[in-house]
């Protein structure tokens, strides 16, 4: 009762009207059991950051550009240099403003219902004075978990996630996003921008010290993955497409001709095969131009990166060989790492490994800095023992058929990975995701590894880790 009470008077007085910079905004406190801070941008979309973890959730929504604030910013772009302080100071008169009237609405519609039901002024009281405590509970659980820090890692929806220059580049991330007042004064001003020019989005800056790497999975024969891998490509400025296999269902020379797009997709694609590609998709794919394949440990420098990569041991569409199982898996990891070490030994250091199973690609804990898998179709990352990074892509291609099995069609999701062109190591990755058959939605979610974060201790890098001894 005083939990539905106290939801009441939040849902009927519990928000406030406030300027922020050249904007009007609302914010509202919402009942949740993640937390988080949600801000909406309509109709561009809207993006949450993990602020804070309490069972009560930040709503801001972003109702319209005041033309008088937004003008002056554009007769006099010097006041953009103060912005930072004055949307600081925005923000905090107003959450100071919702806190109080949230108070008042918590304690109010706990006491006004307590009153309802129990007919009984001391139980009303009580009931108010419980929801109080429970909010002041929220409050400090929110204090002792917020972190600033999230408006690093922002998740975008709708049109806000086609628009690469609002997540930023790499490199800026590290030496600009350090401070949270100056982030939230950035995030002002692009979504001033984007209010500005809707119909023609910021187009993206590439950043020349940073190489993109786009990596795909798990595509499965659906013919939508090309195009959107090609988009990505164009939108992203890719500098080399990682395909971790499973690119075909069936692994047949009738499927063949689905690859052709592989070669024009605007830059070099490289390739391991999956458990359902054959040796004749693998065959087809070694004679097409700007197409690298990988099998046996065999390296390659593309786009200034260099990739080493073994093909699935095991061909599951063919019933009558007898599978060799997770050991086989192992066994094709360990001839990639011992490959790795022998590139180490000679002074060609392998950047990128690439297995289809994760199974293999574990097998090079040591040996690498980042290796690259598929199979599972969802999203993974991990640091290994050895301190490799083992990312695990989703589906690209949305499971393929194989996405109607389930009641909700698999969304299709792909990685970009950026990296530093002089220590290539990883500097941060975008998951992108995007609504299956039948959908329409898309969100992009920027990472950063725990050593470019703001505050972190950082130690000269080598290309390469040293193996450990075997």
């Amino acid at each position: 009762m005083v939990l539905f009470g106290a939801w009441l008077g939040l849902l009927i007085v519990g928000n406030v009207r406030a300027p922020v910079g050249p904007m009007d905004t609302t914010m509202t406190l919402r009942p949740s059991l993640t937390g988080g801070t949600k801000i909406n941008v309509s109709p561009l979309g809207a993006l949450e950051l993990r602020s804070h973890t309490a069972p009560l959730r930040l709503d801001v929504d972003v109702d319209q550009l005041d033309p008088v604030r937004s003008q002056a910013l554009v007769d006099h772009p010097e006041r953009l240099s103060g912005l930072q302080d004055e949307v600081a100071q925005d923000v905090g008169d107003g959450t100071l403003d919702l806190a109080v009237r949230s108070v008042v609405a918590v304690v109010s519609g706990a006491t006004a219902l307590g009153l309802a039901v129990y007919r009984r002024p001391r139980r009303a009281l009580a009931a108010g004075g419980l929801a109080l405590t429970l909010l002041a509970a929220s409050g400090a659980t929110a204090f002792a978990t917020w972190n600033p820090n999230s408006v690093l890692e922002p998740k975008f929806s709708g049109l806000l996630s086609s628009a690469p220059s609002v997540v930023g580049n790499a490199r800026s991330i590290v030496s600009e996003f350090d401070v949270y007042q100056k982030e939230l004064a950035r995030l002002v001003t692009n979504v001033t921008k984007l209010y500005d020019v809707t119909s023609t989005l910021p187009a993206y800056a590439p950043d020349p010290s940073t190489i993109r790497v786009l990596h795909v999975s798990d595509i499965h024969l659906n013919p939508a993955s090309w195009k959107i891998i090609a988009s990505l490509v164009e939108q992203y400025k890719i500098d080399v497409i990682v395909d971790s296999g499973d690119t075909m269902d069936h692994g047949t020379a009738a499927e063949n001709g689905f690859l052709d797009p592989a070669s024009d997709l605007g830059a070099p694609y490289v390739w391991v095969r999956g458990n359902h590609d054959g040796r004749v998709t693998q065959n087809y794919l070694e004679r097409m131009k700007n197409v690298h394949v990988l099998d046996d440990g065999r390296a390659v420098s593309v786009a200034g990166l260099r990739f080493a990569g073994v093909g699935d041991p095991q061909f599951t569409p063919d019933r009558t060989a007898k599978l060799g199982g997770d050991q086989s898996e192992v066994l094709a990891g360990a001839r990639l790492a011992s490959s790795l070490r022998d590139q180490e030994a000679a002074g060609t250091p392998v950047d990128i490994a690439v297995a289809h199973n994760p199974t293999a690609a574990r097998q090079t804990d040591g040996d690498v800095p980042l290796v690259l898998a598929g199979h599972l179709h969802h999203q993974e990352m991990e640091i290994l023992k050895y301190g490799t990074r083992l990312r695990i892509e989703g589906s690209t291609g949305g499971g393929g058929l194989r996405a109607l099995e389930g009641e909700d069609p698999a969304p299709i999701e792909t990685s970009i990975l950026y990296l530093d062109r002089d220590t290539r190591r990883l500097q941060a990755w975008d998951e992108i995701k995007l609504g299956g058959l039948g959908l329409t939605t898309a969100e992009v979610s920027r990472h950063l590894p725990k050593e470019n974060q703001p505050g972190a201790v950082t130690t000269p890098a080598t290309p390469t880790p040293s193996a450990p001894t075997p």
